[in-house]
């Protein structure tokens, strides 16, 4: 079975806590990967794609946060007390 990360360059000067390395050697005793660099540039390779989800996650947050200061929208703690103050109006009794 083919590695699912092509990585053909040694490292060089990478050091793996025990528990680690033994499963970066399982990982290539078991076929999944050709050599630890390739194990290592994988991790590497998984960590930048969640960085960058993330990034794209904060972005979207951001914009949405923009978006609802420029159209006006309101918290759902805002909403619920415009609802209760309306009820109180409407009824005559503060919730």
């Amino acid at each position: 079975m083919r590695a699912p990360y092509a990585y053909d360059h040694p490292l060089n000067a990478v050091t793996l806590p025990p528990e680690l390395e033994r499963f970066a050697e399982e990982a290539v005793a078991a076929g999944r990967f050709r050599d630890v660099s390739a194990v290592v540039a994988a991790g590497v390779s998984l960590l930048q794609r969640q960085e960058q989800a993330r990034a794209e996650l904060l972005a979207s947050v951001l914009a949405a946060e923009e978006e609802a200061e420029r159209e006006g929208c309101v918290s759902g703690d805002e909403m619920l007390a415009r609802v209760r103050a309306r009820l109180a109006e409407k009824y005559g009794a503060a919730l």
